[in-house]
């Protein structure tokens, strides 16, 4: 046997035993998540339904509508995955790291079980997640709880304390201009752009906490915020922030009556729709322009 191919058998022989503890350690992972499918940390409690993730159908739902995108294991890496291409499509969210853009939850804290419960019902547009509205209220609160024995996060955490949000006050001609302001003061237009097309100096740049390519909202294309449409839905998303993107949490940042003036002005630049009918008469007697992009960056 000469010299090249001994060292040519140590090389696989030294490979193989670094992929044994790699194939136990997937083992392991998947024994640990069958495991917590018998914990009380991963039933769901939505309303009065309990979501039960040991029920008789939950499995087979998984596999059926799920599986293809978020995978056997929840990580993420089902077989339809690899054909998405942020940041156009955004790749399937990881359950294993419970980490979730849609939260009534302060930023870096798990989402309730509502939350889940609600993404799994809206979708999220511009993604290849669809509307669920094939599934029972209570399969879609046994999904809830399936999707939580993804993760360890589950059995040592509780999920965050919903933030609160205040009345919404009367739109007036003074809150949209003052929401303008906050949208300049905090920079949303950096990554928005000055008229929320989505075209702002750091668009480009952007990637999500996987380094993955990812675009910011387009206010100005007719779709729908990922989270919600509501103006409560708007609020939400800027105190909690969308984990998992460049897109914070401004709680520190904004006044809560700062926050619903942001929401009126930004209701201005979407197109008609049954949400923003006052904000756009608004903005058309106060002749309101887009900010200014050169005066902004001096």
């Amino acid at each position: 046997m000469n010299a090249q191919l001994m060292r040519w058998l140590r090389l696989l022989a030294v490979l193989g035993f670094f992929a044994v503890p790699t194939l136990v350690l997937a083992q392991l992972t998947q024994s640990q998540q069958e495991e917590w499918l018998h914990t009380p940390a991963v039933a769901s409690h939505i309303g009065n339904l309990t979501g039960n993730a040991n029920s008789g159908t939950v499995k087979y739902d998984y596999r059926r509508y799920c599986v293809g995108c978020h995978g056997e294991l929840g990580d993420g890496n089902g077989e339809v995955a690899q054909w998405l291409d942020p940041p156009m499509w955004p790749k399937p969210r990881d359950f294993e790291l419970a980490i979730f853009k849609c939260r009534s939850t302060p930023t870096g804290t798990l989402p309730t079980d509502e939350d889940l419960y609600d993404t799994i019902g809206r979708g999220l547009d511009r993604s290849a997640m669809p509307i669920w509205n094939t599934f029972t209220n209570q399969e879609r609160a046994d999904l809830v709880a399936w999707i939580k024995h993804f993760s360890p996060r589950w059995q040592t955490e509780k999920a965050g304390t919903p933030i609160q949000i205040p009345p919404e006050p009367e739109i007036t001609p003074d809150r949209v201009k003052a929401g303008q302001d906050v949208f300049a003061r905090v920079q949303c237009w950096k990554c928005h752009g000055v008229a929320g097309q989505a075209n702002g100096p750091s668009a480009s740049t952007l990637t999500d906490d996987q380094s993955r390519p990812i675009a910011p909202f387009n206010f100005t294309d007719g779709s729908r915020p990922k989270c919600g449409s509501t103006d409560q839905d708007i609020y939400r998303i800027f105190m909690t922030g969308l984990d998992g993107t460049p897109m914070p949490s401004f709680a520190d940042n904004i006044k809560p009556e700062e926050a619903w003036d942001l929401v009126f002005f930004l209701r201005t630049l979407q197109p008609h729709n049954q949400y923003n009918k006052r904000e756009k008469e608004i903005a058309k007697q106060l002749n309101l322009k887009p900010l200014n992009a050169l005066k902004l960056s001096q």
